[in-house]
């Protein structure tokens, strides 16, 4: 049985990520930015255990942890809560960018540093959920595009570190997914819905297990995922 920490369980590809794994027996840590999201997801996953952290706040996250009696093993560390504000350089704010940036790349950063003797003790791994705007900017994009980036980097980098101690690190980049955060994009975007037209968070899900399973004798570094035909 395997101990799994998530961000972003709360909707989207994590909602459904948590969901399966929790379904084939494994336990789950599942990080919360406030108390009430935290008892939500305690009714939605019965014997999960919540940690009360925002990740807009990566420099309070240390404090966060200590309040909890967190195991010394981890499986894995699993990254996938984000945010997005679309806007052209010209737009941004300094709030804007520093939003995402935190969320998005700095608070990932300072969650795998807190927890890499947990995931070292185990030689587990760290899996990012990263995005096609991790590999190339669009118009509009700028901010998003550079945290998601930045988390490229995080990752090729952390992957150099730790495997001298046993831990795999992935880059998952699924492109438009129908989960909340696209509804919310096409509204910036000033266009129609339709979830149908998308990537299922499901199948992304699937690739993610793909990673999290494979042989020790092999890794996947890298896996981008794209719509079907």
């Amino acid at each position: 049985m395997a101990l799994h920490l998530l961000t972003g369980a709360g909707s989207g590809i994590g909602a459904a990520l948590a969901a399966r794994l929790q379904a084939r027996g494994d336990d789950l840590i599942l990080l919360a930015r406030s108390d009430a999201r935290a008892a939500e997801l305690r009714e939605r996953f019965p014997g999960a255990q919540t940690i009360v952290a925002d990740l807009a706040a990566p420099g309070e996250l240390a404090a966060a942890l200590t309040r909890h009696d967190l195991p010394g093993r981890l499986d894995s560390l699993l990254h996938v809560a984000g945010v997005v504000d679309l806007g052209q350089v010209a737009e941004l704010t300094v709030a804007k960018w520093a939003s995402q940036l935190d969320v998005n790349l700095v608070a990932p950063a300072e969650l795998t540093r807190l927890l890499l003797p947990a995931l070292r003790a185990a030689k587990g791994q760290v899996v990012f959920v990263n995005s096609g705007a991790g590999l190339r900017a669009a118009p509009d994009w700028a901010a998003y595009a550079a945290s998601k980036h930045g988390l490229k980097a995080l990752a090729d980098s952390l992957r150099a570190e730790e495997s001298p101690h046993g831990v795999r690190v992935s880059s998952v980049y699924p492109g438009r997914t129908a989960t909340a955060m696209q509804e919310r994009v096409h509204e910036q975007e000033g266009r129609d819905y339709d979830p149908a037209g998308f990537i299922d968070a499901d199948s992304v899900v699937t690739s993610i297990l793909t990673v999290l399973d494979l042989p020790r004798d092999a890794q996947i570094p890298d896996l981008t995922i794209r719509p079907g035909v």
